[in-house]
């Protein structure tokens, strides 16, 4: 991709095409390209914002303090956070990373809502998700013989 101005007109080349825009053309570009990677999702209990500058932000929805967040770099971030969690986690297994109090009950929370991690939540007392895919030991779930090759089990 790139970008080039001429007076007051913008060209912008993506791959092989090439756009011209005004300069009212350019800003509603800019205004909307900045909407579109700043987004705020809103969950049953919780919210996650993508930032302008990257970041990532899970808060408890309604709040309005920063007691109630938990600011990531970036997505991805939360992500690894995600993958080094055991199959079964509670509170406890977020607090590792460093987060305390509440907060470590909203993130178990919003991994459980939002729809990239493929975890639910398991117990309320105490607060436990599992990851899809998992036993209730919180392994990798196997498949038995019969499922994994269901033509053996009509023998």
């Amino acid at each position: 991709m790139t970008c080039s101005a001429d007076g007051a007109e913008f060209r912008l080349s993506l791959g092989r095409e090439e756009h011209t825009l005004s300069r009212a053309g350019a800003v509603a570009l800019r205004d909307a390209l900045g909407d579109a990677l700043t987004r705020r999702e809103t969950y049953f209990r919780t919210v996650g914002e993508h930032r302008e500058d990257g970041s990532y932000v899970v808060s408890r929805r309604g709040a309005d303090s920063a007691g109630h967040s938990k600011v990531f770099r970036s997505f991805e971030e939360l992500e690894r956070l995600y993958e080094r969690l055991p199959a079964t986690f509670t509170a406890n297994e977020v607090g590792r990373s460093g987060l305390t109090g509440g907060r470590r009950h909203m993130l178990v929370r919003h991994l459980a809502e939002h729809p990239a991690f493929d975890c639910g939540l398991t117990s309320q007392q105490p607060l436990t998700a599992r990851k899809r895919g998992s036993n209730s030991e919180g392994k990798p779930a196997t498949p038995s013989s019969a499922e994994a090759d269901p033509a053996e089990a009509d023998d």
